[in-house]
């Protein structure tokens, strides 16, 4: 992953495509564009459409969220309540965020995003795999291997199996 210095003023003037992260002044590319990748964060994005009124939440794609005064990640997904005075980027601690694995990505760049993740308080982190349909809870900092995900003392989860067959 190709990475570059730049001011943080410079990173949230300007647009990426695709978007990039910002981490310690320095701009880190994202790895996206596969079709198993973009299919899966569109039936991601298909199951809590159909959720958004009753659990008050939106499924965001790709967008900025504020992880420290300086950084910020763009997730391949951000699940924050519709009531939220956020403008531009995600400042407020989302419910969670899901990312979704791409061939290129490594072990090593997941831990230091679930640290940022862990550090800002977001309650649900979650990392799938296309490919076998599985993902892990890494809402508590170890990898807990699952197919459903469930926010803590709340109704909104997500169910693999059911999203990987169109339910």
């Amino acid at each position: 992953m190709a990475t570059t210095k730049v001011s943080l003023e410079e990173y949230l003037s300007t647009s990426y495509r695709p978007d990039a992260e910002y981490i310690d002044g320095e701009l880190r590319e994202r790895n996206v564009g596969e079709l198993e990748h973009s299919r899966m964060v569109k039936a991601i994005l298909r199951w809590f459409e159909r959720f958004e009124t009753s659990w008050q939440l939106e499924a965001l794609p790709d967008v900025r969220v504020q992880v420290r005064t300086d950084n910020y990640r763009v997730p391949d997904i951000c699940l924050r309540p519709l009531a939220n005075p956020d403008v531009r980027f995600v400042t407020a601690v989302p419910a969670a965020v899901i990312e979704v694995l791409s061939p290129e990505d490594s072990i090593s760049d997941y831990r230091e995003r679930i640290a940022d993740y862990l550090q800002k308080g977001i309650p649900g982190i979650w990392i799938v795999d296309p490919k076998t349909r599985k993902g892990w809870d890494c809402s508590s900092g170890d990898w807990i291997e699952s197919v459903i995900f469930r926010l803590p003392d709340s109704p909104i989860y997500l169910d693999l199996t059911a999203v990987a067959s169109g339910q």
